[in-house]
């Protein structure tokens, strides 16, 4: 089946993404193999939590299982449904997970809408504000009059932010700063208050202070400064937020001593989503089997192990896709030549020579190359589709660019050890991979 058309920008974007060997960051819903079954229990999902609710998932699944392209599709699929995301990477030195003010910080750079892929806060912010004055004005205000305006501007943010407040004073107090600063020009005092909001550490004492907030964002402040921003998203008509935690399982290497914290911030998180603290926010976390059941993760905290113990030990097609958990299975070799037979036909459109592509990079020669890839990873399918497609566009691209060139007679694999992963060096045969493979070494089943 070939793929959906889509316009030149989507399909460059997700092109140029494989070429580097990179999960695309949008047009992921024309390459979702495999993910049929979790549209309704997410789009269910999505629904609750715009209607107010919250809601907190995992998803494991092993390396090359495709997690990060499952948190894409999902992200992509709430953007569209008017969500605000951010996909945050677990790391011990960069986002260490007990630090929440850290996640706190990373959410604000990271956050992305349906206008923009990444660094919206600050456009989320003054949307807000706009959104105020409309709402002031749609009130009654004469808009001529700015000082009518802004004071009816200002008593309807007191009221929107008066549950903030009592949690997190120092949001709401940065925010009028904010907005005191924009309406008069001062670009310095609003740039350092925004960086504020946005729980950047280090801005300068003296632009606190004209806001009257004081001291750095901690750990417990940030859960306040993250109420606040959903307060923001859902009054500027966003139906709430969705943030990924991706890669959880890195927590399973730090100490003894943070990895306790860690997990107890992600307890802490969720019983706040059950408590009804964060509405609007959709709470995911990716990780691998070991994480979730093995002794250095979820299973050294039984409160958390227990809200997302799931039985997966029966047939993956009976699983539940509601259930607190789920898991990817990774890809088989039926969906893994779908897969590149949905790239191949996304790279043919709207080049001049489509048809000589389609004919010289057909669904034989696909097969052949993802069993070659798969074969110098051990054979192990699930962990190869990264590496796949990167090399299936690079055969696409030697066959558009060179009338003469013939995959089957010119292109040998040849699949460089520092080009590999972690988990796909893990996977390779004997640990080492071989030099170079030709498609016509493998043998079909046709």
């Amino acid at each position: 089946m070939n793929a959906p058309a889509i316009s030149p920008r989507r399909r460059r974007d997700i092109i140029d993404a494989l070429r580097r060997g990179t999960v695309p960051q949008r047009g992921l819903d024309v390459m979702a193999v495999g993910l049929g079954r979790f549209e309704a229990a997410i789009d269910e999902e999505l629904g609750a939590v715009g209607d107010g609710g919250a809601h907190f998932k995992a998803v494991r699944g092993e390396y090359g299982s495709g997690k990060t392209f499952f948190s894409r599709w999902l992200t992509e699929r709430a953007k569209k449904a008017s969500f605000a995301t951010a996909e945050i990477q677990i790391s011990e030195t960069e986002t260490p997970l007990h630090k929440l003010e850290t996640v706190y910080r990373r959410i604000t750079e990271s956050l992305a809408t349906s206008e923009s892929l990444s660094g919206a806060f600050g456009d989320v912010i003054d949307n807000w504000f706009h959104v105020l004055q409309s709402d002031a004005e749609a009130a009654g205000v004469d808009p001529r009059d700015v000082s009518a305006v802004e004071r009816a501007t200002s008593d309807l943010l007191e009221k929107r932010l008066a549950s903030v407040t009592d949690n997190a004073p120092a949001f709401a107090a940065a925010l009028r700063g904010y907005r005191h600063a924009v309406l008069h020009d001062d670009r310095a005092q609003a740039d350092g208050l925004l960086a504020w909001l946005g729980g950047q550490p280090h801005v300068a004492a003296s632009i606190r202070r004209a806001a009257g907030v004081r001291g750095e964002l901690d750990h417990f402040g940030a859960l306040g400064f993250l109420q606040g921003l959903l307060t923001v998203l859902r009054d500027s008509d966003y139906k709430g937020l969705v943030v990924v935690l991706d890669e959880v399982e890195t927590l399973q290497r730090v100490r003894s001593d943070v990895r306790q914290k860690s997990l107890n911030a992600l307890r802490q998180l969720a019983d706040e989503i059950d408590g009804g603290r964060f509405p609007g926010l959709y709470l995911v976390m990716t990780g691998t089997p070991a994480f979730f059941d093995g002794p250095q993760g979820v299973k050294r905290l039984p409160p958390l192990a227990q809200r997302l113990d799931v039985d997966f030990s029966m047939d993956p097609r009976y699983d539940n896709p509601r259930a607190p958990q789920i898991r990817l299975t990774g890809f088989s070799h039926d969906s893994l030549l779908e897969l590149g037979s949905r790239v191949r036909d996304i790279f043919v459109q709207g080049i001049p020579e489509s048809d000589r592509v389609r004919r010289v990079i057909d669904d034989r020669y696909v097969a052949g190359l993802a069993d070659a890839v798969a074969g110098d990873l051990g054979g192990k399918v699930g962990v190869a589709p990264r590496l796949f497609l990167k090399k299936l566009v690079d055969v696409l691209d030697r066959v558009e660019l060179h009338a003469e060139f013939d995959p089957r007679r010119d292109y040998h694999l040849k699949v460089a050890r520092d080009e590999l992963t972690e988990a796909e060096r893990a996977a390779t045969t004997l640990g080492d991979v071989r030099a170079a493979r030709s498609v016509d070494d493998i043998e079909l089943d046709l």
